[in-house]
């Protein structure tokens, strides 16, 4: 499964700066997933076969990439879809980010993300899960599960088609929900203070660019 994945999706290694704020040496090319929407669509009908068990009502996913993802396991399962939206911040918010978590890691609290109005009567009362591609820090996805327990919305489960790294479990934990995965690959990532690879000198590839994270 994993290498089907990886076939899905072109990788390189290197130094670059996550969504999250996090560094690693892995880059996806996320945006070129569903390129070829045959093969996501098999990968889609596994994880839904997995998540009917857990019976849910509504598939909820990140966009852009795994909102791609959620929608096609909705409509495997039969269910209603809905999606979150990353929210951009200005320098102002930022500052203001910056002064109530002074001990925050830069950028680390930066990533928000909002679901909109017109869907959150959608899922009242209705079991949720979140789908997302590929999860690594997590940002995408804690921002997701943030933004669902912030409308008291009952998301009972986290499905993806890949996870790295221990982002996807911790996220679990934290919010009390299962997780489903249909596969996971060990992927190291560091705080920008305790980076390896600044350590050593190698500059960042991608300042200003964030692959889902």
């Amino acid at each position: 499964m994993a290498s089907d994945l990886v076939d899905l999706i072109p990788a390189r290694g290197g130094h670059f700066l996550l969504e999250s704020g996090h560094h690693g040496e892995l880059w996806l090319d996320l945006e070129l997933l569903c390129r070829r929407p045959e093969g996501v669509m098999a990968l889609a009908k596994e994880l839904a076969g997995r998540l009917a068990p857990l019976e849910p009502a509504v598939v909820c996913g990140p966009l852009a990439e795994g909102a791609f993802v959620a929608l096609l396991v909705a409509t495997e399962l039969g269910m209603d879809f809905m999606y979150t939206e990353r929210l951009e911040h200005s320098q102002q918010d930022e500052d203001a980010l910056r002064s109530e978590l002074p001990n925050e890691e830069p950028m680390m609290s930066r990533v928000r993300y909002r679901l909109p109005a017109p869907l959150r009567d959608l899922a009242k009362g209705k079991r949720v899960v979140v789908v997302n591609d590929v999860i690594n820090a997590g940002s995408a996805l804690g921002g997701t599960l943030e933004q669902l327990d912030n409308y008291e919305l009952e998301t009972i489960a986290i499905g993806s088609l890949l996870t790295l790294g221990s982002g996807a479990e911790e996220l679990a934990g934290q919010y009390e929900v299962e997780l489903v995965t249909l596969a996971s690959l060990h992927n190291p990532i560091w705080l920008p203070t305790e980076c390896p690879l600044c350590a050593d000198g190698l500059p960042l590839e991608n300042p200003g660019e964030f692959p889902s994270g």
